[in-house]
């Protein structure tokens, strides 16, 4: 599911749907899927984002005053799946109230290709999984680092399309380093699955990518994406340069 070049890092660049309203929103969706990216990961505003940091949180907000719906965001994903993988990132509860079944039904005829859930562990994904399962969508699990070996292999086991690893352990947000220990989750997750590993949270620097080259096969980059978005900049421009550092 993820475009990833040969002996490259893929880079998967991570957008609010509706932020900072709707048309510049699709713009800038736009204008990501059209670059040589792993896939585009889009995420659905929640009023009580628990895993965000303040850039992605304000982006939200501002994405949910704008009247930003869920099925907003599944017209956004049509319009730019065929252009890039697109990945959902979404809190449980705007699944739940919108219908898990008719959630992963709209979301495989937008032509997602996955679904990212941090707040629902794999023990408690149950009907959900299985209502992305039946609609061939991905179910993305998380690995923290504070995740043990056990709990590493239920994740592993229970994801599909790839594994997203967390860098760090805290809320999303640009970071001017990674953590010195990152190489070793990467490794220990490594030795778990086979599918792809995607490395996420704090990732914002060309030097970030040369350190994960090499350990992930692809890196997520949110809030740095997000504040260009926000300062009234193009991210494609961020997003090229970021793409240069990753072959």
């Amino acid at each position: 599911m993820l475009r990833i070049e040969k002996g490259a890092l893929g880079l998967i660049p991570y957008l609010m749907a509706g932020h900072p309203d709707r048309d510049r929103s699709r713009a800038a969706a736009r204008s990501l899927a059209a670059l040589p990216i792993a896939a585009l990961e889009l995420g659905i505003p929640f009023s009580d984002p628990l895993a965000d940091g303040p850039v992605i949180q304000r982006a939200g907000q501002q994405a949910l005053d704008g009247g930003m719906t869920v099925a907003d965001c599944l017209e956004l994903a049509a319009d730019v799946a065929g252009r890039a993988p697109v990945i959902f990132m979404s809190y449980i509860n705007p699944i739940l109230a919108y219908g898990p079944e008719r959630f992963a039904a709209d979301a495989e005829a937008a032509g997602v290709a996955g679904v990212i859930v941090p707040d629902l562990p794999p023990e408690e994904s149950g009907s959900v999984s299985a209502a992305f399962k039946a609609h061939r969508l991905a179910s993305i699990f998380l690995v923290a680092p504070t995740s043990s070996e056990e709990r590493i292999k239920l994740i592993c086991a229970a994801s599909s399309g790839f594994v997203y690893c967390v860098t760090l352990t805290g809320i999303t947000g640009a970071r001017a380093e990674l953590p010195p220990d990152v190489g070793e989750l990467l490794g220990r997750v490594r030795a778990r699955t086979r599918l792809p590993i995607a490395a996420g949270f704090g990732i914002s620097r060309p030097e970030h990518l040369g350190t994960l080259r090499g350990a992930a096969d692809a890196a997520v980059v949110g809030s740095a994406v997000v504040h260009e978005l926000a300062e009234g900049r193009d991210p494609a421009r961020l997003v090229r340069e970021l793409l240069a550092a990753c072959r």
